[in-house]
């Protein structure tokens, strides 16, 4: 190691590491992992679970994000968004950075097989695994397509949040899942409209670098359209009740009127705002069905 790189590994602080996490990804991750948890159950989580499981999904988050800010490093340096991370710029070396990913993959799958259930830790594993090697290493280089097929990953957290309480795998808590998979290609892909020559630079092959941006903003629509209609899959099916099918109804016309924005002016920062409520939108959504499930209960009819 030459003593320049010594010195820049030197200055990394406890703020390098913490922003290998993507922390505020992660933070996002956990509010719908949370919600999950609360919606899986018409009464309190168990604080062990609430508090072991959601540290465990969140410590397997920050793995992943880790293992991304290193297999990414050389992309990081051609554009200005990620420019400054940690191990792209050398505060951070890449075998440290390894080393922390190691750590905190194996200190979450640790806590959810010990003090959780096996089908929460195997669940999250398939996740982490998902989004740090699938997607980072080969489908974000190989096709535009890569949010669509990647976004399974992402969408893992309400699920296993449900699953950490109930210890199983529930229709509802895959409905809490689709939603996010849904979510994910117009949320993505309205920052890649506005970094499309920042993407091109670096060779990813996002959908507005192969297709073009008008291409891409008629499937931001469409896709807007689609979350609108999954969205209101948890009221139809009886999981939630009046409050959250307005809400949803209301979230889901906003997402709507920027895709149309994006697709029809010539605004500058539509993509950025559009990305912006795409953040707004989901957390927005996600605390609405909380307020729902318990100021407006669904009463569940046994059968005799």
């Amino acid at each position: 190691m030459s003593a320049g790189a010594i010195a820049k590994n030197q200055n990394a602080s406890w703020r390098d590491y913490l922003e290998l996490c993507k922390p505020g990804v992660v933070l996002l991750m956990i509010l719908t992992s949370v919600i999950g948890m609360l919606l899986a159950v018409p009464g309190a989580v168990p604080l062990d679970i609430f508090l072991i499981g959601n540290l465990g999904i969140a410590l397997c988050a920050g793995s992943a994000a880790t293992v991304n800010h290193l297999v990414d490093r050389q992309i990081d340096q051609k554009m200005a968004r990620t420019l400054n991370r940690p191990v792209a710029k050398g505060r951070v070396e890449p075998l440290n950075a390894g080393l922390f990913a190691l750590v905190l993959g194996a200190s979450g799958m640790a806590l959810l097989l010990l003090f959780v259930n096996a089908i929460t830790a195997y669940l999250t594993l398939a996740s982490l695994l998902g989004y740090a090697v699938v997607y980072t290493l080969f489908l974000k280089r190989a096709t535009p397509q890569n949010i669509v097929i990647g976004g399974i990953a992402g969408a893992a957290p309400p699920l296993l949040g449900w699953t950490a309480v109930t210890g199983e795998v529930a229709g509802h808590g895959l409905l809490l899942m689709l939603i996010i998979f849904a979510w994910t290609p117009p949320h993505f892909w309205a920052l890649a409209v506005h970094r499309k020559d920042e993407y091109a630079k670096a060779d990813i092959p996002m959908l507005p670098v192969t297709h073009g941006e008008h291409y891409t903003k008629i499937h931001i629509l469409l896709y807007t359209i689609i979350l609108l209609a999954v969205s209101l899959l948890p009221f139809a099916t009886g999981m939630l009740n009046w409050f959250y099918l307005l809400g949803a109804l209301a979230l889901g016309l906003g997402f709507i009127y920027w895709a149309l924005v994006m697709l029809f002016t010539e605004r500058k920062n539509a993509g950025m705002q559009t990305f912006k409520y795409s953040i707004i939108y989901l957390m927005c959504l996600f605390v609405v069905m909380l307020i729902d499930h318990y100021a407006l209960p669904v009463r569940m009819v046994i059968a005799p």
